[in-house]
């Protein structure tokens, strides 16, 4: 493992303990999307089936735990804690998320590595994982006061697309120099999903300001 691959793991891990951080101490989901959260259960549910067939490591085994565990603890958190579902701004998270759903199955039946079930369920989590986070990124836009947990929450999952980014240049560059086009795609679409958002995360923290997008 290179130290992108590291970094990109831990950096994933920590926008999820923020998260979680933000839900747990304040008993508020308000600002975090639903719609990408089921999401995210979706991709990690889908990705890691294989846990069931083979092992690598125990790191990967525990971090796979860990994301699947996590992803639907916020889920049961948003849709279900007493407290925190009554924070849950449902009026503004509209976006319809089913919608990106169906054309990525879709395109992992089309476009696959190789045509088995875990094949194309992985597939499918990648070309879905690119683009969850757009529900979550419009939530924002239409909300006034985005809190430093939240926005710290979306820098560090973008920030952890950049940094595998980085380690497929690598790991291309010093191992394989197998093309993988499917994630490279996706990844490249995910990490331009966040260009717009890191532009004005980065010059709040600049000017020392609240976060605000652009509607």
């Amino acid at each position: 493992m290179n130290v992108f691959r590291l970094a990109g793991d831990m950096t994933h891990l920590l926008s999820v303990i923020f998260l979680l951080l933000k839900i747990r101490t304040t008993k508020s989901c308000a600002g975090v999307s639903l719609k990408t959260q089921e999401l995210y259960a979706v991709v990690f549910l889908a990705r890691y089936l294989d846990l069931f067939f083979k092992y690598y490591s125990l790191y990967n085994t525990v971090m796979k735990l860990v994301f699947i565990g996590t992803s639907l603890c916020i889920v049961w958190y948003m849709r279900f804690h007493k407290v925190v579902k009554q924070t849950y701004d449902k009026d503004q998270d509209t976006f319809k998320h089913y919608f990106l759903v169906l054309p990525c199955i879709l395109l992992s039946l089309l476009i696959h590595h190789d045509f088995t079930l875990v094949e194309v369920l992985w597939t499918f989590s990648i070309y879905l994982e690119a683009v969850a986070i757009l529900p979550q990124l419009i939530l924002l836009q239409r909300t006034k006061n985005i809190d430093n947990l939240t926005s710290h929450y979306v820098f560090l999952l973008g920030a952890y697309r950049a940094l595998y980014l980085l380690n497929w240049i690598y790991r291309f560059l010093t191992e394989t120099h197998k093309i993988r086009w499917i994630p490279w795609t996706s990844g490249l679409i995910q990490t331009a999903l966040y260009l717009d958002f890191f532009y004005y995360y980065i010059k709040s923290w600049k000017n020392n300001e609240s976060l605000k997008l652009p509607a």
